[in-house]
């Protein structure tokens, strides 16, 4: 039987060429040709030199999304004031207060303007406000101010700023809500006054423009605000005169004021209110008076004042009550076996008549001695107005009626006495001065007000 044989070569090559085409043309061929080893970044299963897809075949990656533009301390500061102005607010709908703490003190009663607002306007600030105290400028003029007599306040509000160990106090001027200035009119009286007492008040506004100009040149803080985020803090009779040399300037500043007199530029709106007080220097050294104040039945003066005679207000004081009347005892000149501050404890109506300026120590002397203040005065913004209900702890007289005194504090009831100097002992903790200073002191209590003030404003200017 016959059998094919492969041994001829004219028919291998023949085959071996159809084997060849058939390989070509063949899909798996196909699909080799499209795959390759990438040494790329891996997938998320993190296997290095996986076998990737060619890169036509991938949908199309998007970019990620640039970050946010970083805010700009203006804009940071401003929000935290619109968070503040809505707790407060929330406070006022809610007739409550929102605190992540225990709270020392709660304000409550009428005399408030509106205690919820208040409390929690003061937590607000506890939480963010912050102050930037300049750095600029040298002893004696700045950064110090007297520490006794009737202008220590100021030195006393200097000195807790320029110590830095309160909360409040920033630590870089970006994070500030406020700005002080460390200039103490006082200080600037006793270099300069005897040089040129003629042209000194027009010398003294020139240094506090310079001072600011100064700072405004060197830091963007001021010309953001045209100034309505700074403020001083003086108790000398002159500080008000400041602004009167360039009161375009001055416009927006913060001034606060013993001397708070309406009649002669001071806007309760945009300045604040200080109290006056009188402390003791060496070898004293004490915060206030001290406290001698008798519960109201062992009280026996009906009211009671001691001090020079300066201002029309106390020539009309003395024509009327010096040494006249056994319960209303007026004295120019207290005898020396008789203690001004127990007699103060002795009485119910404590007489604040202002002097050659506004203001007067013996409102904060009636706190201490819980003696209910009457003031008799004209043009004058009370301290802590903005707050405080004046009227429903305070008897007022207007000069005119100096003549009835007597007649219109008989004619007091003895229950609407009580309830006069039970409200009287609760303010008194406004207007205490403590070292370093705590919450809802009389330090603090200035500081609100600054703080209120700078919730009034907004900042527009986004560019710092």
């Amino acid at each position: 039987m016959a059998t094919f044989s492969f041994h001829s070569p004219y028919f291998l090559i023949p085959t071996f060429l159809l084997l060849l085409l058939l390989i070509y043309i063949s899909p798996l061929n196909q699909n080799l040709h499209n795959l390759h080893f990438s040494s790329s970044t891996p997938s998320n299963d993190s296997h290095p030199h996986q076998l990737q897809t060619h890169p036509k075949s991938l949908p199309q990656v998007l970019s990620p999304a640039p970050a946010p533009a970083e805010k700009s301390s203006t804009e940071r500061i401003e929000e935290e004031l619109a968070k503040a102005r809505a707790a407060i607010h929330k406070a006022i709908n809610n007739q409550n207060y929102t605190s992540n703490k225990e709270e020392i003190y709660i304000p409550t009663g009428c005399v408030y303007r509106n205690a919820y607002a208040f409390h929690q306007s003061h937590i607000e600030m506890m939480k963010r406000f912050k102050v930037w105290v300049y750095r600029e400028g040298e002893l004696p003029m700045a950064h110090s101010g007297p520490m006794s007599y009737i202008y220590s306040i100021g030195g006393h509000f200097m000195d807790e700023m320029e110590r830095g160990e309160s909360p409040l106090m920033a630590h870089h001027p970006d994070e500030a809500h406020a700005f002080f200035i460390p200039l103490s009119v006082s200080k600037i009286v006793d270099s300069f006054y005897r040089l040129e007492p003629h042209a000194f008040r027009r010398r003294l506004a020139r240094i506090f423009t310079d001072y600011i100009n100064v700072v405004a040149d060197k830091y963007p803080y001021w010309n953001r605000s045209s100034g309505a985020d700074h403020f001083m803090v003086s108790c000398h009779d002159w500080a008000p005169l400041l602004v009167t040399y360039d009161p375009k300037f001055y416009k927006n500043f913060i001034r606060v004021l013993c001397n708070a007199n309406t009649s002669e530029g001071f806007e309760p709106i945009r300045d604040v209110s200080l109290p006056e007080f009188n402390l003791k220097g060496y070898p004293l050294f004490n915060l206030g008076p001290p406290r001698h104040g008798l519960r109201p039945s062992k009280r026996t003066l009906l009211a009671f004042f001691a001090g020079a005679a300066h201002g029309d207000i106390r020539d009309m004081l003395f024509q009327h009550w010096k040494d006249k009347d056994d319960e209303v005892q007026v004295y120019e000149n207290l005898p020396k076996e008789k203690n001004y501050h127990q007699l103060m404890g002795q009485t119910k109506f404590c007489l604040c008549p202002s002097g050659s300026e506004v203001a007067s120590p013996r409102v904060v002397e009636a706190m201490y001695q819980e003696c209910v203040p009457v003031i008799i005065s004209d043009y004058y913004t009370l301290p802590f107005s903005d707050v405080l209900d004046w009227r429903k702890f305070a008897v007022f007289i207007p000069p005119k009626r100096i003549p009835e005194i007597k007649t219109i504090l008989k004619g007091i009831s003895q229950n609407k006495y009580l309830t006069l100097q039970n409200r009287v002992k609760q303010v008194a903790r406004h207007f205490e001065l403590n070292r370093p200073a705590k919450p809802y002191d009389v330090i603090h209590m200035v500081l609100h007000s600054v703080w209120l003030r700078r919730l009034n404003i907004r900042l527009t200017r986004n560019v710092y």
